[in-house]
C-alpha cells in the first residue's frame, strides 16, 4: 500500500460530503473572514473613542462580527457533521461491499477482528477527515491573512514576525513526523486487540469449560503495553510542541509588540493600529487551531492507509458468460492450489460427470474441503482451471454462477431474523411452501414447529443443536440447489438416521443434480455412484466404493483415528 493510495482514498471519502462540504468551505470562509476583520474593526473602533470619530459606528460593526463568527461557527459544526456522517457512511459500504466480494480470500488475509476494527473505527477516523481537510486549508489563511494585516499596519512588523517564522516551520515538520508514526502504531495495535478478542468470542464455550478464562484475557490485552507506548508517543508529540509553541510564540509576539510600541511612539502607528497589530500577531503566531486539524488529519490519514490496504486486495473478477443447458458436469483441468507449506493440490485433472453423486474422501489435509470451494468458486486455482459444462467458471458471470451452484457447510451460519429467512437465504423470493418444503427434506420441519413461533421464530433468540443447525443449513442449500450442489462434511453433526434420510434424498429428488458430498463416513461413500479418493496432493484413486474398498489405504482412510470433525485444508466454509 503507498501513501498515495490512502491520500486518494482520503479525497474520496472527503468528496463524498456532497453539497454539505461545500457549505463547510463556505462557512469556514465567513469565519475565517470575520475573524481577521475583527481585530481591525475593534482598532479603528479605539481610535474613534480616542479622537471622538464615529465610535457608534464602529462599536456596531464590531458587534455585528462578533455575532457573525457565533452564528456561522454554529452552522459550522453542523454542517460540518453532515459532511462526516456521508463520507463515514459511503466509506463503510464500500469497505463493506469489498470485503463481501473478496469472499473466503478477506479472512485469510486479514483477521476478522482486525476487518472489524477497520470497518468501525478506522472508517470513522478517515470519515472525519471531510471538515479537518476543510480546516486544514482554511486554517492557513488566518496567519496568512494576518501577516498581510501587519504588512499593511507598518511593513516592520510584518518583517519582524518573518525573521521568527522558520521556527514555527521547523516544529510544525517535526510534530508531524513524530504524531504520524505514533498513530500508525496505535492503530496497527489497536486492531491486533480486536483480532484476539473476536477469536476469543468465538471459543468463549471452549474457554469458559477449560477454566482458561483469565489467561485468555491476558492473551487479548497483552498488547496493551505497546499501545500505551504509542498512545503516549502521541501525547508526547503533542506536549512537546505545545512547550516548545509556548516559548517561541511568545517571544515574536513580544518581538512584534517591541516594534509595534516603537512605531506607536514614532507617530508611525496609531493606538488602534497597536490594538490590531497585537490580535495578528497572535493569530499569525497561534499554530494551536492548525496542528489540532493536522492531528486530525494525521489520524485520519493513517486510519485511510489500512482501509487501503483491504481496497488494495483484488476481489474475484466475474465475467459475462452464461451457460447452456447442460447435466452439470464439472471439469477439473490441471489444478494446482499453493498452501503455505507447499502445494495442497498439484495438477490435479477430474471430470464429475452430470448428475453423478460424488462422494470426495481422503485422510484430513487431503484437500477434499479445497476440492469443493474449487467447484463453485469460493476459491479460484493458481494455476489450471474449473470447467461447469464446458464453461471456465472464471468466464461467468456472479448470479449466473451462484445459481447454478449451491453449498452445503458441515457448519452452517444461520443468515437472516427468522428461521424462514435462515433457509430462504440467497433464494430471491422463496414461498412459503418451498421453505417448508425443503425443511422436511432436511428433517428440520418438525423442531422448527415445535419452537415458539415456529418458522417466525427468532434464529438469535433460540438456542439449537449443531445437529439442528446442520439440517437448517441443509434444507437452505436443498433450497438453493442449481445444476450442482456440494456438500462439505454436512453428515458431520448428523445422527445415523437422520444421515440415511438425507442419503435418500441425495439419491431420490435430488437425483437429477450434480452432487459433491465430501464425506469421513463410508456408509455415505457406499452410496455415491463414484468416488474421488485424495491423497498426497492429487487422486489417488477414482472408482466404486466396492471396487476401491480393495486397497488397504483407502479403507484407512475411514478408520476412527482419521475421522476428524472437520478438514481444514484450505478449504472454505
Amino acid at each position: 500500500m503507498s501513501l498515495g493510495a490512502a491520500d486518494r482514498l482520503l479525497l474520496a471519502s472527503a468528496r463524498r460530503g456532497g453539497v454539505w462540504l461545500g457549505l463547510t468551505v463556505v462557512t469556514s470562509l465567513l469565519l475565517t473572514g470575520a475573524g481577521l476583520a475583527l481585530p481591525a474593526v475593534m482598532g479603528r473602533a479605539l481610535d474613534a473613542v480616542l479622537s471622538g470619530g464615529d465610535t457608534a459606528r464602529w462599536i456596531t460593526f464590531t458587534g455585528l462580527l462578533i455575532f457573525v463568527l457565533v452564528a456561522v461557527d454554529a452552522v459550522d459544526d453542523l454542517v460540518g457533521q453532515i459532511a462526516e456522517a456521508r463520507s463515514t457512511a459511503w466509506l463503510r459500504h464500500t469497505l463493506l461491499g469489498h470485503v463481501l466480494a473478496l469472499g473466503t480470500r478477506a479472512t485469510r488475509t486479514f483477521t476478522p477482528g482486525d476487518l472489524v476494527s477497520r470497518l468501525v473505527g478506522n472508517s470513522a477516523r478517515t470519515g472525519n477527515s471531510a471538515s479537518g481537510l476543510v480546516w486544514v486549508v482554511m486554517g492557513l489563511v488566518p496567519p496568512v491573512g494576518a501577516i498581510v494585516a501587519l504588512a499593511l499596519i507598518d511593513y516592520w512588523l510584518c518583517l519582524t514576525f518573518l525573521a521568527g517564522m522558520p521556527l514555527v516551520v521547523l516544529l510544525v515538520r517535526a510534530f508531524l513526523r513524530d504524531i504520524s508514526d505514533a498513530n500508525e502504531g496505535y492503530f496497527r495495535v489497536q486492531g491486533t486487540i480486536a483480532a484476539r478478542l473476536v477469536d476469543a468470542l468465538g471459543g468463549i464455550r471452549t474457554i469458559t469449560a477449560a477454566r482458561t478464562v483469565d489467561r485468555e484475557a491476558r492473551r487479548v490485552l497483552a498488547p496493551l503495553p505497546e499501545l500505551r507506548r504509542h498512545g503516549l508517543g502521541a501525547w508526547d508529540a503533542i506536549a512537546r510542541i505545545s512547550a516548545r509553541g509556548d516559548l517561541v510564540v511568545p517571544l515574536l509576539v513580544v518581538a512584534v509588540l517591541a516594534v509595534a510600541g516603537l512605531g506607536l511612539a514614532q507617530g508611525r502607528i496609531t493606538p488602534g493600529d497597536m490594538l490590531a497589530a497585537s490580535e495578528y500577531v497572535v493569530m499569525a503566531a497561534g499554530i494551536g487551531g492548525v496542528l489540532s486539524s493536522l492531528n486530525q488529519l494525521a489520524q485520519a490519514r493513517t486510519t485511510a492507509g489500512r482501509i487501503a490496504e483491504v481496497m488494495a486486495e483484488p476481489p474475484a473478477a466475474y465475467g459475462h458468460e452464461r451457460l447452456a443447458e447442460g447435466p452439470g458436469r464439472l471439469e477439473f483441468r490441471h489444478v494446482t492450489v499453493q498452501g503455505t507449506d507447499g502445494p495442497v493440490l498439484q495438477d490435479l485433472s477430474l471430470i464429475v460427470p452430470g448428475g453423478a453423486l460424488v462422494a470426495v474422501v481422503g485422510r484430513s489435509g487431503a484437500g477434499k474441503s479445497l476440492l469443493a470451494a474449487l467447484a463453485g468458486r469460493l476459491a479460484d486455482p493458481d494455476e489450471g482451471e474449473v470447467l461447469l459444462d464446458g464453461v471456465p467458471l472464471r468466464r461467468l458471470g456472479r448470479e449466473e454462477l451462484r445459481q447454478a451452484v449451491a453449498y452445503g457447510f458441515e457448519r452452517p451460519v444461520l443468515l437472516g431474523e427468522t428461521f424462514a429467512d435462515a433457509i430462504g437465504f440467497g433464494t430471491p423470493t422463496p414461498s412459503a411452501e418451498d421453505v417448508v418444503a425443503q425443511a422436511g427434506a432436511a428433517r428440520a420441519d418438525a423442531f422448527i414447529r415445535h419452537m415458539p413461533a415456529g418458522y417466525a421464530s427468532r434464529v438469535t433468540g433460540t438456542p439449537i443443536s449443531g445437529g439442528e443447525a446442520q439440517r437448517v443449513g441443509l434444507a437452505r442449500a436443498f433450497l438453493q440447489a442449481g445444476r450442482v450442489l456440494v456438500l462439505d462434511d454436512v453428515a458431520a453433526s448428523l445422527d445415523t438416521v437422520t444421515e440415511h434420510h438425507i442419503s435418500q434424498v441425495l439419491t431420490g429428488a435430488l437425483a437429477d443434480r450434480t452432487r459433491i458430498v465430501v464425506t469421513h463416513r463410508a456408509s455415505t461413500a457406499a452410496r455415491a455412484d463414484l468416488v474421488v479418493w485424495l491423497a498426497d496432493g492429487g487422486v489417488r484413486g477414482r472408482g466404486t466404493h466396492r471396487a476401491l474398498w480393495a486397497d488397504p489405504r483407502y479403507r484407512a482412510t475411514f478408520q476412527p483415528f482419521s475421522l476428524p470433525a472437520a478438514d481444514t485444508a484450505g478449504g472454505a466454509r
